[in-house]
């Protein structure tokens, strides 16, 4: 299985069973992600080598204007998709094997977590899993310690406050905050 199989398996099911195909390619992405984090977390780099870094995890070639602080995690890396301008700050976790889309101008804060799996609820299957992709807007901003939860769309221009947990989809230039997240107010 390559990549472009995996993400044809999910759009077509959106699961993978324990132990299949597509699990263990999953497992195989893993290995190549943590291999390819620790060297971007591991020593000092100049802004143009961790773009390329970078864009060798994801499999993206155009970050124009990209910027990153290390650490970052990924477990699978190859299903996140970076617009232009976008900044991601110092110790976030993306889980991104059901896709992450983040949009041009994007600013994301400190240990920002961005989930894309779910478990099986049967606790005879709960090694399958379900995904669905979390879709970040144009010119968001995403608060230090915020978390986005599987199937979420953040709309262009939302606030996403520091701390919040978001489990549901935010209009765009609305901020949310709070556990779970809910719209304050709008820009």
């Amino acid at each position: 299985m390559d990549v472009r199989e995996y993400r044809k398996h999910l759009e077509d099911c959106g699961r993978v069973d324990a132990g299949s195909e597509a699990h263990l390619f999953m497992n195989e992405s893993a290995q190549r992600a943590l291999r390819l984090t620790s060297v971007i977390n591991s020593t000092y780099h100049e802004p143009e080598e961790l773009r390329m870094l970078f864009s060798e995890l994801i499999g993206q070639s155009d970050l124009e204007g990209f910027g990153l602080f290390p650490p970052f995690h990924t477990d699978f890396g190859l299903n996140i998709t970076v617009g232009k301008n976008v900044f991601i700050n110092s110790g976030c976790t993306f889980q991104d094997q059901g896709g992450i889309t983040i949009g041009d101008g994007a600013l994301i804060g400190h240990q920002v977590s961005i989930a894309t799996i779910n478990h099986a609820m049967d606790p005879e299957d709960r090694g399958s899993m379900t995904f669905h992709p979390v879709i970040i807007g144009k010119n968001v901003w995403i608060g230090d310690h915020a978390t986005i939860l599987p199937g979420v769309t953040v709309g262009d221009g939302a606030i996403i406050a520091a701390g919040a947990v978001v489990t549901k989809d935010v209009p765009p230039r609305a901020i949310v905050a709070g556990v779970p997240a809910k719209v304050i107010r709008t820009v």
